[in-house]
């Protein structure tokens, strides 16, 4: 089993993120914290990376600091980017995209695009069209 651990660390420090907890679930969540004076805190929860589903989970969520929490006007566009950036930096660590992490990103969008289409989007970003329901 490979080691994760110095990735973790030099994404945490690269992108300026703590880790509120680590998940003993495969779930995430990332967040920003604004203070008066000016300071702001990146936080994110994710599973410890001992294999690429729980990795992937991880840069998911610094994806998310990554790309910017108000860069697209619908969540699941934001997903799709997070997931986009996940998936690359793992090809650049030569971390391979096993049958578990693209099926973890196909289910983590159907959902995000199933919600918004629930909550009434008027019009789906292009590129996630390939994440609509198939008619049966």
């Amino acid at each position: 089993m490979r080691d994760y651990g110095p990735i973790v660390e030099s994404y945490k420090t690269r992108y300026d993120i703590r880790v509120r907890r680590w998940r003993t679930s495969m779930s995430g969540c990332a967040w920003r914290v604004y203070f008066h004076g000016g300071r702001v805190i990146n936080w994110i929860e994710a599973p410890v990376p001992k294999r690429p589903i729980s990795l992937a989970i991880f840069l998911h969520e610094v994806g998310h600091h990554v790309i910017g929490f108000d860069r697209y006007r619908f969540r699941c566009e934001e997903e799709f980017h997070a997931w986009n950036w996940a998936v690359d930096q793992m090809r650049i660590l030569g971390v391979p995209i096993d049958a578990h992490v693209a099926r973890r990103v196909d289910l983590s969008m159907r959902y995000a695009v199933d919600k918004a289409m629930r909550r009434g989007i008027k019009q789906l970003p292009e590129p996630l069209a390939q994440y609509l329901p198939q008619a049966a």
